[in-house]
């Protein structure tokens, strides 16, 4: 199965900083296993090279990608018109959350997120807890 992981996701995941939820950190515990794979938005990219220079994270972009590209369960999924499509239809205010949204929803898989407002949207399949 493929899921998405959002940007805090994917950053407690890989630093193993933070906390994350029971469902999400074992699908994330299958990926490494090679049992399924995780997309994650080349926004998310983004988000961790501005977050890591403002130094409010404990990874940077460059060892993020250097652990996607060390295993074949994580894939970059670049913003395309037809997830930017998908993101004109989503009544969903912050931005770079509505272009993650999308880009779950064009794909069609699960988020991983801890995001409450992604959660109680009800916008797409949200695993967490």
């Amino acid at each position: 199965m493929d899921y998405l992981a959002d940007t805090v996701t994917i950053i407690r995941h890989f630093s193993k900083t933070g906390s994350i939820g029971k469902e999400a950190r074992n699908i994330l515990a299958a990926a490494e296993k090679g049992r399924v794979s995780i997309h994650l938005s080349v926004l998310s990219l983004v988000e961790i090279m501005y977050l890591s220079q403002k130094n409010r994270i404990a990874i940077d972009l460059a060892e993020t990608i250097r652990i996607i590209n060390a295993s074949e369960n994580y894939s970059i999924i670049d913003l395309s018109p037809g997830i930017v499509t998908v993101a004109d239809s989503i009544g969903f205010y912050e931005l770079f959350d509505r272009l993650i949204i999308a880009t779950a929803r064009f794909l069609d898989v699960p988020l991983l997120t801890c995001d409450k407002e992604i959660r109680k949207s009800q916008i797409i399949e949200v695993i967490w807890e």
